[in-house]
């Protein structure tokens, strides 16, 4: 070998992308679409993504452009920030920021271009020291037909108008243990709440996953929908900071159903009956709903915040920046 061919060799060494690895079910898990594009430069033209959004672009309101749908009450929850992510390639996230007695709400909501049967959607957070207790998170799902505005949870799904997952960290005011992070579920078979309502199943892993509290933290989704209308193979997964957390599954052990949901079983429990989102396959994943909405004010904490970056809707795993 020509010794002169060892400087272009060592830099395609480190720019050739960082294999993924499939974890426990399958799924893969650490580096993904992500590691071909260093700090996600350039991903958004990537052939797999359905949206990307890095907060750069046309300051915020070029933002609130690209995005269908915003809550920004009196323009003072949302704005963009200078805190951002190790290893990416922006100068900017969005800050949400919700103050207690004024507003309690901001959120981004964006419709597909192209609506798939299996979406993955990963996103940085960050949430501050003083993240309470609150039912808010990040949704990915589908209605049909598709709106222009988030249609908050509407009750209970028909099967050929909506499903959704939303993940957020879940815990109590007050509480000595911290949020964990969990996914509540929409779909034609979840269970009913104690009182009646439909509010979703909270579908959590074996060992709970602690919310990282200000620091940044790598969060991904998958919703893939069943392959037939009377088929429960569809699919749910969460990973953290490229980590796989849980591949949820029909046959997958479970824990005790409750109306809250279950949790899921390390060896012993009971078979998960499926996931059957959708009884129509007109009904797709099409839209993405960022939402910060604290439910419980703290006089003691005035201001919540958190803070996003790095959004990437795709058909593959994306996984977390490449450092």
């Amino acid at each position: 070998m020509d010794i002169r061919c060892l400087p272009v060799l060592c830099i395609a060494l480190l720019l050739w992308p960082l294999p993924s690895r499939a974890a426990a079910g399958g799924r893969p898990e650490g580096y993904g679409l992500a590691a071909r594009y260093r700090g996600d430069r350039g991903i958004a033209r990537d052939p797999a993504v359905i949206f990307a959004e890095s907060f750069e672009e046309g300051g915020l309101a070029g933002v609130l452009r690209r995005w269908q749908e915003a809550s920004n009450p009196e323009d003072k929850v949302l704005s963009l920030s200078q805190d951002v992510p190790v290893g990416s390639a922006g100068a900017h996230s969005l800050r949400m920021a919700v103050t207690s007695g004024q507003n309690r709400t901001g959120y981004l909501y964006r419709q597909f271009p192209r609506a798939v049967d299996a979406a993955f959607a990963r996103y940085y957070v960050k949430y501050d020291s003083q993240h309470f207790a609150y039912h808010c998170g990040t949704h990915l799902g589908g209605y049909r037909p598709v709106t222009p505005y988030p249609q908050g949870d509407p009750g209970f799904p028909r099967g050929d108008d909506w499903m959704q997952v939303e993940v957020m960290p879940a815990g109590s005011y007050g509480s000595k243990t911290p949020p964990a992070w969990t996914v509540a579920c929409f779909w034609p078979d979840m269970k009913v709440s104690a009182d009646g309502g439909y509010y979703g199943n909270a579908v959590s892993p074996v060992h709970p996953a602690p919310l990282a509290l200000d620091r940044w933290q790598c969060v991904e989704v998958m919703l893939k929908a069943n392959t037939a209308p009377d088929s429960a193979d569809g699919e749910m997964a969460l990973w953290l900071d490229g980590k796989l957390v849980m591949a949820v599954k029909q046959g997958v052990p479970r824990g005790r159903w409750t109306g809250a949901g279950f949790t899921l079983a390390a060896r012993e429990g009971e078979p998960f009956e499926g996931f059957r989102w959708r009884t129509s396959r007109g009904l797709k994943v099409n839209f993405l709903w960022l939402l910060y909405n604290v439910m419980e004010p703290n006089p003691a904490t005035p201001v919540s915040q958190v803070w996003f970056d790095n959004v990437v809707v795709s058909t593959r795993y994306i996984g977390p920046l490449r450092p």
